[in-house]
């Protein structure tokens, strides 16, 4: 049985959570972590009436009142950041799926965690449909080094570009020849007309009302396009790979940065 730690139960991804967890044979949720609600129960909050799970505002005070095996935060990175170092420090694996971390905070979790051989991973994408577009993208660039990445994200998304186009791009660099893409004296009417840009490529972020997650990924060559798609239309699209990261962390030694390093 492994016991978890759920921060950020209230969510929508928090709260997909919550029911993912509590249907599977061999997770126990033991605890829940919460901006407020301190002292209560789950089954005080309206959707979920039958959990006698108790809620903590304290990280430290949750910690010392449960053993847990996984801490599965879905908060912000400011909050996730400090879950995920308190988690480590009393021996607990995290499964971050909060995006927004720094280059330095991801380098710095994964020394503490080599240092305690204590596995975690952080995935910008829990959806393993999405992991499989950035595998593809990768794959792809080699051959097709003028891309653009559209990522599309509902309105409430406070980072922008996305975890998941950065982590996109990050990949596409190991394989993709270094250009500078579009006309060399091209010139923006309107800032920020041709989006982000990171080693040449175009990042592009859209925020409205009604979208969940979706990627396309853009590939041009003389005569024709690649695109490479991946729609989520709804939180339960990430709990796959929630549970996947959940069990998979018992075999890691140390903190890996996305999926894709372990399916």
């Amino acid at each position: 049985m492994i016991n978890i730690i759920i921060a950020g139960p209230r969510g929508k991804m928090g709260s997909e959570a919550v029911r993912m967890v509590t249907n599977e044979e061999n997770f126990r949720l033991v605890a829940c972590l919460d901006n407020k609600n301190n002292g209560k129960k789950l089954m005080d909050l309206t959707p979920f009436p039958n959990l006698d799970v108790p809620i903590f505002e304290d990280i430290d005070e949750c910690f010392d009142s449960v053993e847990a095996d996984v801490l599965v935060d879905l908060t912000i990175p400011e909050v996730g950041y400090v879950h995920t170092k308190k988690a480590i420090e009393h021996n607990i694996r995290p499964v971050i799926g909060t995006t927004g971390f720094s280059q330095e905070q991801i380098t710095e979790l994964k020394e503490l965690t080599k240092n305690k051989n204590l596995g975690g991973i952080i995935a910008p994408n829990f959806a393993i449909g999405a992991v499989l577009m950035m595998k593809f993208s990768q794959m792809a660039a080699k051959y097709m080094p003028d891309v653009e990445i559209i990522e599309k994200h509902h309105d409430n998304k406070l980072d922008a570009p996305s975890g998941t186009a950065v982590k996109t791009a990050e990949m596409i660099r190991e394989t993709r020849k270094l250009k500078s893409q579009g006309h060399p004296d091209e010139k923006e009417t309107l800032n920020g007309a041709r989006g982000a840009e990171m080693d040449g490529m175009r990042i592009h972020s859209v925020r409205l009302p009604g979208l969940v997650a979706h990627q396309e990924v853009i590939f041009g060559g003389d005569g024709q396009l690649l695109s490479i798609k991946h729609d989520s239309f709804n939180r339960a699209s990430f709990m796959d790979g929630v549970k996947f990261s959940v069990e998979k962390v018992f075999e890691l030694n140390e903190l890996v940065y996305g999926l894709e390093n372990v399916i």
